[in-house]
């Protein structure tokens, strides 16, 4: 875990070292969260940053008798924090804590959760956007990174059991990265990966639709046991409506963005690389060269990554490597041989990606005469893209997907 504290804003006791602002930056979906952001923002213009070493002692105070036994364990743990078995004095009924800090204080509403994931987060978001004068604390066992990220975005904070941090106020900014990870079965039934995933592109393709339980299945080719357990699952989740009841119980998507979110967060691809080089002069003449020579020899394929971004929302200007998911039963040589290149060691400019089903060309989309991946499986790809790709996916997001 991380040995320092930051401190914004506040007059320490002793002189602090400037360090970097870590504020959110990202843009939210109601006017209310915007407002609230812009008034931070413009509470930071006007303050000093400092770090405080931990060795001075708690800066943060809580009034938390209201909490559960597990909230309070969880704070008790978290370091620059000092819990007060006391009522809040002079609050509501509505206000779970209060914060004392550098001669503040600031009352709170505290959300308290087992886990929260990108789901949770865009919940909480939602029920935030109730209180415009007052701040939400989630205390949770465990957050995941897509939830932390999300709830920082938003203003809203967040303390968790496996030493994860974030707390934003005028006046204040607490942060601390726990080297704890969420247990890998934590995210319950119908985990959004392989072909649950291809359940949840479909629903991210057509957000607007009502879906009965057999529509589903057959639009993403699953089991209807397998679209009934996601949908369940989406609805514990709060991401999804329903009407009726047994069969003619129909359902839609509620949030396109939290799903879309989710999706990304547990989807783990860990495909088979093969590496091959295809003589060409520029990129543009090796996606084309690559995509006739494989049509032409039947094979079905999807580019990706930073090449299949290149045709539908320019990013990047150069295009070094041209990625593609093709069959997972295809034999990797005979693709590249169809390609026109060969397998290499050095030097690539062509990666075949292979998983251990077909998944990843769901949905596929064309784009001119080259076949790429579906919008959403090509937000994912880029995301996990070293070379610029979490920016080429942001800019995919704002100007393709749209939310």
């Amino acid at each position: 875990m991380s040995d320092r504290l930051d401190l914004v804003g506040a007059k320490p006791a002793v002189a602090g070292k400037g360090v970097v602002d870590r504020r959110c930056t990202g843009t939210g979906n109601t006017p209310a969260g915007r407002e609230r952001r812009e008034r931070r923002a413009r509470r930071f213009t006007t303050r000093g940053i400092f770090t405080i070493v931990m060795n001075k002692g708690p800066f943060v105070k809580i009034d938390a008798a209201r909490l559960e036994a597990e909230a309070l364990r969880i704070l008790r743990q978290t370091p620059g924090v000092a819990v007060m078995e006391e009522q809040p004095r002079g609050a509501g009924h509505e206000v779970d804590a209060i914060l004392h800090f550098a001669g503040a204080r600031a009352p709170v509403a505290v959300e308290v959760k087992r886990r929260a994931n990108a789901a949770t987060a865009w919940q909480l978001v939602q029920y935030a956007d109730g209180l415009p004068d007052m701040a939400l604390l989630l205390i949770a066992d465990e957050t995941t990174t897509e939830a932390r990220e999300i709830l920082e975005r938003h203003g809203i904070g967040v303390v968790d059991g496996l030493g994860n941090a974030h707390i934003e106020l005028p006046g204040l900014l607490l942060h601390l990265e726990g080297r704890g990870r969420p247990r890998r079965d934590a995210a319950g039934p119908a985990r959004l990966s392989g072909k649950a995933g291809v359940v949840a592109q479909a629903l991210l393709l057509a957000p607007e639709r009502d879906w009965h339980v057999r529509d589903l299945a057959e639009e993403a080719d699953v089991s209807p046991g397998l679209a009934h357990r996601v949908l369940a699952r989406l609805e514990g989740e709060e991401l999804m409506t329903a009407e009726g009841a047994g069969p003619k119980r129909v359902r839609r998507l509620a949030n396109a963005t939290a799903l879309l979110d989710l999706w990304a967060e547990e989807n783990v691809d860990r495909p088979h690389r093969t590496p091959g080089y295809t003589l060409s002069r520029s990129p543009e003449e090796l996606i084309g060269k690559i995509g006739s020579g494989l049509e032409a020899h039947g094979t079905a394929y999807a580019m990706t990554g930073a090449a299949a971004a290149s045709l539908v929302a320019p990013f990047v200007t150069a295009v070094p490597v041209v990625q593609l998911w093709v069959p997972a039963k295809a034999a990797p040589e005979q693709v590249l041989h169809a390609a026109g290149g060969e397998p290499v060691t050095d030097g690539a400019n062509v990666v075949l990606l292979q998983a251990k089903d077909d998944s990843p060309m769901a949905f596929r989309e064309q784009s001119g005469d080259t076949w790429i991946a579906n919008r959403f499986r090509l937000y994912l790809d880029l995301r996990g893209d070293p070379r610029r790709g979490k920016e080429q996916a942001t800019h995919l997001r704002q100007e393709v997907i749209g939310f």
